[in-house]
């Protein structure tokens, strides 16, 4: 079987929180996890964008890092990488391969529990200088929350999402991204709404834990920030990133506290060559601008907005979007529409998405002019540029993390 098989195997099984089986899995396995020094990251937006610029950042500075991030793109490999490279087809089976030996009928992990156990197998063997792991869900019942002395625990936002399984309010759902805070270890928290910061600091407390409060760091021009007398490049776009990448920083300042050698070059450098594929992103569609995001749920969506409208005021706003029908899909498109934009509807191939006919209900309560539900992306992507379009109009697919992968995946194939 190949690698992608033995997952596909495991899908059916679904998504099922706790530590459980994760924890006899990895048992089995010898316990690998106990083996990597790791930074844990939590939080509803920014959690890739901060793992991204943590593993540019080490990486400069001379260390072999780790880097575990989900959801995937293209491919199950872009998911585990040791300094930006993805892990080789051979040796994703080879770990996957180990984790099946140790699985018993009496405890059939998940999917995601199986790529996770694969993951820390892997970077212990690969023995990694450290690891920045990426929760899956939610933090306190996520099975990469196995490690009781994390090096550093990173919460970068707190809003509503995935509010079926972490509870329906922002308490709720801050008291469960706030698991991953372990007793005298620091964490390094992001801006969060006042609900949040509540259960956040008295987590901390019972923990004893150090806590580094962050605010946003300041732009000093569109490629340029400053936080805290520290002034760096940012490579990726958009104001969120002012935030995110002021976490980075404080999280690297906690490290050097504790006596990881990393220099304001490394700093400089990593910062300048972070990449971060899916968010904000420009590429191309049949020799076409387009710009990619997830804006999965409403913060993200609000982002999005935020930056189409500061940084490309002209033209007009055409949206190619496809959502799950477990997001907040009529927040989401409220966030993202005027009602002069122009709105193209599509399915998420093997997804539960939203019925398109919901969607353009929502959206032509905002719109002038009507959403145009399309067969599948191809379409939708075909009829936006082709639908009176102008040079000058703004083209973005969102909606979706896995809609954002399946054009990737499909651009992969043609330049293959």
């Amino acid at each position: 079987m190949t690698s992608a098989e033995i997952l596909a195997s495991f899908a059916r099984f679904g998504i099922h929180l706790g530590l459980e089986r994760i924890q006899q899995l990895l048992a089995d396995l010898g316990n690998p996890q106990k083996q990597v020094p790791i930074i844990h990251v939590a939080g509803t937006n920014g959690k890739g964008s901060v793992c991204a610029y943590l593993a540019s950042i080490l990486s400069a500075a001379g260390y072999k890092v780790g880097r575990y991030t989900s959801p995937h793109l293209v491919n199950w490999r872009e998911r585990i990488c040791i300094n930006s490279e993805w892990i080789s087809d051979q040796d994703l089976l080879e770990a996957l391969q180990q984790v099946q030996k140790v699985i018993t009928p009496v405890a059939i992990p998940t999917q995601f529990e199986v790529i996770t156990a694969a993951m820390w197998w892997y970077f212990a063997q690969s023995q990694v200088d450290i690891a920045i792991i990426e929760t899956g869900l939610g933090g306190r019942l996520d099975a990469t929350n196995v490690c009781d002395r994390p090096v550093v625990s990173v919460i970068t936002s707190i809003s509503r999402d995935h509010w079926q399984r972490l509870g329906d309010s922002l308490s709720a759902i801050a008291s469960e991204k706030a698991g991953i805070i372990k007793p005298n270890c620091p964490v390094v928290v992001g801006g969060l709404p006042f609900d949040a910061i509540k259960v956040i600091r008295e987590k901390a407390e019972s923990c004893q834990a150090p806590i580094i409060w962050t605010e946003a760091a300041t732009l000093i021009n569109q490629n340029r920030a400053e936080w805290r007398g520290i002034e760096y490049p940012l490579s990726l776009l958009g104001n969120h990133q002012l935030m995110n990448s002021a976490i980075a920083i404080a999280t690297v300042q906690t490290l050097q506290a504790q006596g990881w050698h990393i220099s304001p070059s490394a700093i400089t450098k990593g910062m300048a060559e972070t990449q971060w594929a899916g968010r904000l992103q420009w590429t191309t569609y049949k020799s076409h601008k387009i710009l990619l995001d997830g804006a999965h749920n409403l913060a993200a969506a609000e982002y999005l907005r935020i930056f189409v409208d500061e940084f490309y005021p002209n033209g007009q706003r055409r949206w190619i979007i496809g959502m799950l029908d477990t997001k907040d899909y009529a927040g989401i498109l409220r966030s993202l529409l005027q009602p002069q934009d122009l709105l193209f509807i599509v399915p998420i191939p093997n997804h539960q998405s939203v019925d398109p006919e919901i969607l353009g209900a929502i959206a032509n309560d905002i719109l002038k002019s009507s959403a145009i539900i399309c067969e599948n992306l191809e379409s939708g992507l075909k009829t936006a540029f082709s639908h009176n379009y102008q040079d000058s109009d703004l083209v973005t697919l969102c909606g979706s993390l896995y809609l954002v992968g399946e054009f990737l995946r499909v651009e992969y194939k043609h330049q293959s």
